[in-house]
This record gives structure tokens, sequence and C-alpha cells, in this order.
């Protein structure tokens, strides 16, 4: 799976952080930091990372366009 992060959207409440630590990362108080190829142990981490997030950021699998970035 491919994950995407709208980082004009993202607000830092690292909710991510929390859920899937090995695939997001808080760089400073603000910056994330994550991996746009999600391993397969950690897809299901993802997704709820993914919905709880406050600003809906993160777009997964079909919703990640080829030109994202």
């Amino acid at each position: 799976m491919r994950t995407v992060v709208d980082l004009t959207r993202c607000q830092g409440y690292a909710q991510c952080v929390f859920l899937a630590p090995e695939v997001f990362e808080l760089h400073g108080e603000e910056g994330l930091l994550y991996a746009t190829a999600v391993p397969d142990d950690q897809v299901d981490r993802v997704r709820q990372a993914a919905a709880a997030c406050p600003v809906q950021a993160i777009l997964l699998g079909e919703a990640v366009s080829t030109g994202a970035r």
C-alpha cells in the first residue's frame, strides 16, 4: 500500500505517530516524516492512523495518484 500526507492540511496533531510509529515520525515539533510505501505488517495501523487524523490529511491506496507528492 502507498500513502501520502497532504502536508498543507496536516496540523501536527500526531495521531498517526502514536498509531503507526514505524511509518510516521515527527521531526522537530511539527514536521512530519513518513514512509510512502507501507510495509505489509503496518497496513492496519496506517489505516487506523488515517481514520484518526482530525484533518483527514492521510491518503491511502487508490486515493494516492501516481503524480502525488
